[in-house]
């Protein structure tokens, strides 16, 4: 694990959870997996903090733990799962997008929980979605218990692991932790629930407290506050499915940037002859992307996340499919998957001839190289850091894989002192690599030919780590910020509280006045300036995280493709 990673897993873990949990998260992954006894040692903290501070890394699964041998239990920190957090915007965003408001709020209430019972998650989103809605409406559980079942249908949502049954008449001592296990074929499947209900408003203050301390009172008294009809049964976020989801998406841009013709030109093969008539092109101008996008719709269920491809589809079951906008004819279809299986980069597979041919999606191959997925972020980095023609000699390599140095001064049009300096530059940041190929055994220099070649898995490890570095930068500046207007915007909260609860009990016009004049015109410029600054920053978090998922996710085809 890189400085950079170290760096952001620890701002992330103190941001969302707190200086103890921080603690406890640095140390394993510093130190790798160790027992309890280590950990207190280790953290200097008390054993109960500890404590607690594991539950809570356990329960957002950031750290896993395993039995030993000998019977201690280990404690270790998931790295890669910890630097999810900082895609939890992107993954609430998209629930947003495909099933809406309760979507949205019942993926940010299991990310925010890390697990929940479907029940508890369904009354949470219903009372959220309320206190939103005019007075006099109220949402109804059924609502968003439906949304839940669709989220789990699509494998958005799974169900958690649990603690397998043991046999009554078992006389063997229990194991010092639990063995958390659950068939494939239970994660997705929703308990039969008679959810029936509205979601309810949050009453005044004092009614708030008089509430918590009833909590309070209840759990001290060892009961609880409130039970749910299945509980025992907790859901979690499913990370790998909306992975799958960004994938496709991605995908289905690339497909369309390379296949889908401007309206008014014919398609024409590699060959050159034309495939399409040009009076096809009066359909839909993008029908490649949707073709793909239709055979990643339909496998996205049954196609594991790490799959190389996608479940094989009939061209008759993908005629079948198309949406109803799409009017277009059988032989139409076969002639664009035709195309797309011919094309070099491999994005759709033909892998028999029943039903009319069957294909499938290639997710693995059109990740790893030749793919064009890291170029568009390594390409604006050249430009920012090494001017535009290091941009053009890195583009050239790309094209004609190995040339000299003589060649890149040819093809490039540039000086050979220029070029020279720029090859030299791109080598020592691992950005380009040379190969030395001796005509004789004793590898003399004049009788060796150097080439310069583009290695695209370490220029995507190095820009990898970049971005790392650059988040875990964001984040402190944010901070800064924050800290260095923390009074500001604490004077600006209670204004906000005494304002709130002026309107609640019809103060009139000119006292609302009066007390919004408590912050003058210079610190209402300066707030302005602090959100203005801080959505940059955020905006820009989520930008660089966009580009770290392209990176890792070629990477990792890359290294799984045989």
């Amino acid at each position: 694990m890189t400085q950079a990673e170290l760096r952001l897993c620890s701002l992330l873990l103190q941001e969302h959870f707190g200086e103890i949990v921080e603690k406890v998260g640095n140390s394993l992954l510093r130190t790798g997996p160790r027992p309890l006894r280590l950990l207190v040692g280790d953290t200097g903290l008390l054993p109960d903090q500890v404590k607690k501070a594991l539950c809570v890394l356990i329960q957002h699964s950031l750290v896993r733990y395993e039995v030993q041998p000998r019977g201690s239990v280990e404690y270790e920190a998931r790295s890669e799962r910890i630097l999810r957090i900082l895609r939890y915007p992107r993954y609430i965003y998209t629930a947003k997008t495909l099933y809406g408001d309760p979507g949205e709020l019942l993926v940010e209430e299991l990310l925010l929980h890390g697990h929940l019972p479907m029940s508890c998650a369904v009354a949470r989103v219903a009372d959220r979605l309320t206190e939103t809605m005019e007075d006099g409406k109220t949402m109804d559980y059924t609502e968003v218990s439906s949304t839940f079942v669709r989220l789990a249908d699509t494998h958005f949502i799974q169900r958690c692991p649990i603690v397998p049954e043991s046999p009554r008449n078992s006389k063997a001592p229990p194991a010092p932790a639990p063995a958390l296990a659950i068939a494939e074929k239970d994660m997705y499947v929703v308990p039969q629930l008679s959810l029936v209900g509205k979601g309810k408003r949050r009453h005044s203050c004092d009614e708030e407290e008089e509430g918590e301390h009833k909590a309070k009172r209840q759990k001290q008294e060892g009961g609880s506050s409130e039970t749910y009809p299945d509980d025992g049964i907790y859901w979690q976020v499913n990370l790998e499915r909306f992975h799958q989801h960004f994938r496709a998406q991605a995908l289905v841009s690339a497909v369309a940037s390379r296949m889908d013709q401007v309206c008014g030109f014919p398609l024409h093969s590699h060959s050159g002859a034309e495939l399409l008539p040009l009076s096809f092109l009066l359909f839909p101008i993008q029908t490649s992307s949707e073709v793909v996008r239709t055979m990643l719709r339909m496998s996205e269920v049954t196609t594991a996340s790490g799959a190389s491809h996608t479940q094989p589809l009939s061209s008759n079951e993908i005629f079948r499919s198309l949406p109803a906008g799409y009017n277009i004819g059988k032989q139409v279809l076969d002639q664009y998957l035709a195309l797309l299986a011919d094309d070099p980069l491999e994005f759709v597979g033909k892998s028999g001839d029943s039903g009319g041919g069957t294909y499938t999606v290639s997710i693995l191959s059109s990740w790893a190289p030749p793919s064009p997925f890291p170029h568009p972020s390594l390409i604006p980095f050249l430009l920012h850091s090494f001017g535009s023609r290091c941009a053009r000699i890195f583009r050239l390599l790309l094209r004609k894989k190995h040339l000299e140095q003589k060649q890149v001064e040819d093809f490039a049009m540039i000086p050979a002192k220029e070029a020279k300096d720029m090859l030299y530059r791109m080598l020592s940041e691992n950005l380009v690599s040379l190969q030395e190929i001796p005509k004789t055994p004793d590898h003399a220099p004049s009788r060796t030919f150097y080439l310069y070649t583009v290695n695209v898995m370490a220029a995507a490890r190095m820009l990898l780590h970049r971005c790392y570095k650059s988040v875990a930068n964001l984040m402190e500046r944010r901070q800064h910020e924050m800290r260095e207007n923390k009074r500001l915007l604490e004077k600006s909260q209670r204004v906000e509280a005494i304002l709130a609860s002026m309107q609640a009990t019809g103060a009139e016009a000119a006292q609302l006045h009066e007390v919004e004049e408590m912050i003058t015109g210079p610190e209402r410029q300066q707030l302005e300036n602090l959100k203005r600054n801080v959505n940059k920053i955020d905006a820009s978090e989520n930008q660089v995280d966009e580009t770290i998922f392209v990176l890792e996710s070629f990477i990792e085809s890359t290294m799984k493709r045989p």
